[in-house]
């Protein structure tokens, strides 16, 4: 699966490759075909490319290359089109024989920057000077490209003649002959032209290509020191210090209210996470989610440190997936959707969040959903994140709570423009098969209908008692 197949999936991941700056297209190009690796071996070099090129980046007596090198990659285009033409054997126009003349001088200017920036061995650009001497036969030094005089005896003269025509008001009808003539030969010295270029096809891709890359790495080595990314790990479980949902914490930041970072240890089978609601148990699932894909795409990820299991994809059912075009209600899209992501870890093994599956169908079937889905995910590789409001499951996994709401932790009145003040927001280990039950609390909080929160305090102490 490619970067471009995971932000259709990931809003969080999306946030963050919205947030990567790129100078051309086609290092975007390049980000979106990275493919998801479960290869430790490539990660871990992608990874040691990006800590030399963070290192270079922040070096202050490599700053002139590094502008030079962003420069370049500013005036890069996107050449799939042309290259493609140049292997079909298709005659380029000029325009096109332009684009491979500012390719093949970008390329050499880049690889100098790159050069003094000590980048040359993770970062080598082909040497296509001759590509450049082919379309540059004045020896003019620059970019532009005209079919110049020397390409064919012919032109000169018969410019000089159609110029002064031009000038003089001349023979309209041998104006046309001479424009004709000199188009035909134009055509004969860019079929030429192309002839050549095609022997440097190979070359000329790896070139662009590469440039692509450079552009992709630079746009990672900045994200990470903007936002102070960590180099993860890779081990047998996933852990995590110092959590981060980068798009919560820029909300949280935007209007002032606090952002507590999380700490996890996530192992091979199913854990349950409980909590209250607004405890943040559905921001947890799809903060490990996107951390799980930056790793596994070569970037660093949001924590103060961290450590990655890989797997060979991730699954997840988040939200309400109705599907009104289709006429399946909340129940049936999530359940098809369980029973796909049960299937694809029979076959891989993935990381699965499951945010509080059957609780839009009736407590007590919905219960032994869940149940089932414990047991069954229980028996595989996979490591699963499953957050319930249900108790009393009396399954065999592992539990996390969320602490949530602790009256003494801000010291003003509580109410609901401050709550996000009182939740405390870690993890604990929970060895109870009980999930918190603060929902009356906090419809008190939000100010609901006091006959409203009685009534209902009343039924549960009833169910209670029973």
């Amino acid at each position: 699966m490619k970067i471009k197949d995971l932000i259709k999936q990931d809003a969080g991941f999306q946030y963050i490759v919205d947030n990567m700056e790129f100078m051309s297209s086609a290092g975007r190009r390049k980000m979106l075909n990275t493919e998801f690796s479960n290869n430790a071996t490539e990660l871990q070099e992608e990874w040691q490319r990006l800590d030399r090129a963070i290192a270079a980046t922040r070096e202050y007596k490599y700053k002139k290359p590094y502008i030079e090198l962003r420069h370049c990659l500013m005036q890069l285009h996107d050449l799939q089109g042309t290259l493609a033409s140049l292997a079909n054997h298709t005659p380029l126009n000029e325009i096109e024989l332009f684009e491979i003349k500012s390719l093949a001088q970008l390329t050499q200017i880049a690889s100098g920057a790159i050069a003094e920036m000590a980048l040359s061995e993770m970062l080598p650009l082909p040497d296509i000077k001759e590509v450049f001497k082919i379309l540059d036969p004045d020896n003019t030094g620059i970019a532009n490209f005209y079919i110049y005089d020397s390409y064919d005896a012919r032109l000169a003269p018969l410019r000089r003649e159609l110029q002064g025509l031009q000038t003089s008001g001349g023979d309209p009808v041998r104006i046309s002959e001479l424009l004709a003539e000199q188009n035909e030969i134009q055509n004969t010295v860019c079929i030429g032209l192309s002839d050549k270029l095609t022997h440097w096809t190979d070359t000329l891709v790896k070139a662009m290509e590469q440039m692509a890359y450079t552009d992709y790495l630079l746009s990672k080595a900045d994200l990470s020191i903007r936002w102070e990314l960590t180099r993860p790990e890779i081990g047998e479980t996933t852990e995590y210090t110092g959590l981060i949902n980068p798009r919560l914490k820029e909300h949280n930041e935007k209007h002032k209210l606090r952002y507590q970072t999380i700490d996890i240890t996530l192992h091979p089978g199913v854990c349950l996470i409980t909590g209250a609601n607004m405890a943040g148990k559905t921001v947890l699932l799809k903060s490990v989610g996107t951390a799980q894909i930056m790793a596994q795409c070569g970037m660093y990820i949001p924590a103060s440190k961290g450590v990655v299991r890989l797997m060979e994809g991730i699954a997840t059912s988040i939200g309400d997936d109705q599907d009104e075009m289709n006429g399946l209600s909340s129940y049936a899209a999530e359940i098809i959707k369980i029973s796909n992501i049960l299937k694809e870890c029979r076959k891989s093994e993935l990381l699965v969040l499951i945010d509080e599956p059957a609780r839009t169908t009736n407590p007590v079937e919905g219960k032994a959903l869940v149940q089932a889905i414990i047991t069954i995910l229980n028996t595989m590789n996979s490591t699963t994140l499953i957050t319930t409001h249900y108790s009393q499951l009396g399954t065999d996994c592992r539990r996390l709570r969320v602490k949530g709401f602790v009256e003494d932790m801000a010291d003003v009145p509580l109410n609901p423009q401050n709550i996000n003040r009182f939740i405390d927001y870690s993890l604990t280990e929970d060895q109870s098969d009980n999930v918190p039950q603060e929902a009356l609390r906090i419809a008190d909080i939000l100010g609901c209908d006091e006959q409203l929160t009685t009534l209902a305090r009343d039924n549960v102490n009833r169910e209670k008692n029973l």
